[in-house]
């Protein structure tokens, strides 16, 4: 007999686990501060952006780093329960995550910084 919630019972379960994560990343105190990052620019979108697909972008990518940045809390946190002894593929996932933060963060800077140039001289 199948044990797993189906239907709405699975939504609403996966639901709480979602939750549940965020919850865990805002303990992280890289996500709070890409968090208010992102609450700082969104409301400046409708500013910069000359078009829907611009805004897209511009929201797109301060998304892209908090969901690259909650991955890399994942790959951390299933690291440590592995073991908090030191071990080259250990070391080598959590450095590989952290590095897919960095480019998250520097698309999300090229994009914005591009987006209030193009602002600064229309």
């Amino acid at each position: 007999m199948n044990t797993k919630p189906t239907g709405w019972r699975r939504i609403i379960s996966a639901g709480g686990h979602s939750v549940r994560g965020l919850r865990a990343a805002w303990h992280e105190p890289a996500f709070r501060q890409e968090l208010l990052g992102a609450a700082v620019l969104l409301p400046l979108t409708p500013f910069l952006a000359r078009n829907w697909a611009e805004g897209v972008l511009l929201v797109g990518v301060l998304a892209l780093v908090l969901v690259t940045e909650l991955l890399n809390t994942a790959v951390e946190s299933v690291v440590d329960r592995v073991g908090l002894q030191w071990n080259e593929l250990s070391g080598r996932a959590k450095d590989v995550a952290s590095a897919a933060v960095l480019v998250s963060l520097l698309l999300c800077g090229g994009v914005w910084l591009s987006a209030f140039v193009r602002w600064l001289w229309s």
